[in-house]
């Protein structure tokens, strides 16, 4: 069992950006926070700003999630990390984010549910925010992304808030789909297993790659 230790939201700031304003600089928020089903190009937090509406937010990218450990893990090479620095809705504790399942359920708190669904793909507006050149290269090289989530059952979250993790029959991980999308084509067959609890359109992209 894991924990929420924070919950974050962000609003809009000029960033180096495509857009020139991102929502990236997510902020730590006291109370309960309302979670649902969001539109295209939003973010599923009430209350949380998303800018680059072409490449983030929508149902299969409602909630994203990083560990408190992966972030104490990069203090020594960044500095400092406050909750919320990449960008994550919730920081986890106890929680191996990464070794996530694809399509697994976390049960958090008194009703709300989310399904883990890709690993997040590092762009420029990350390295811009983090102000560190080669930023995208050195994040990917980690292999340790941070996992987006889907709203199965709506509710609320808050800092403190329980995660009871439901997993599926099958051991393809956040870690094994970040390094075959990212590094290693050869282990694109070994996602098949999770294929339908991918979004529509990173499962076509694998099928495609595939053949």
């Amino acid at each position: 069992m894991g924990v929420i230790e924070s919950v974050n939201v962000g609003v809009e700031r000029a960033v180096l950006a495509k857009t020139g304003r991102s929502g990236i600089d997510k902020r730590p928020v006291p109370g309960a926070v309302s979670i649902a089903v969001p539109a295209a190009g939003c973010s599923g937090l009430a209350g949380d700003r998303i800018s680059d509406v072409d490449h983030h937010g929508g149902p299969d990218q409602a909630v994203y999630a990083y560990a408190r450990e992966d972030l104490d893990a990069w203090e020594p090479h960044l500095g400092p990390l406050r909750a919320g620095t990449f960008g994550e809705n919730l920081t986890t504790r106890d929680l191996d984010v990464t070794g996530a399942r694809i399509g697994e359920r976390w049960h958090v708190g008194q009703g709300l549910v989310l399904q883990v669904t890709v690993p997040r793909i590092p762009c420029r507006t990350f390295a811009a925010w983090l102000e560190r050149a080669g930023w995208v290269r050195e994040f990917t090289t980690a292999g340790v992304p941070g996992a987006y989530l889907r709203v199965v059952t709506p509710g609320t979250v808050v800092a403190g808030d329980a995660v009871v993790v439901e997993r599926p029959d099958h051991d393809v991980t956040i870690g094994l789909a970040f390094r075959a999308v990212m590094t290693a084509p050869e282990l694109l067959p070994e996602l098949l297993p999770a294929l339908d609890a991918l979004p529509d359109d990173v499962r076509d992209r694998v099928l495609r790659r595939l053949r």
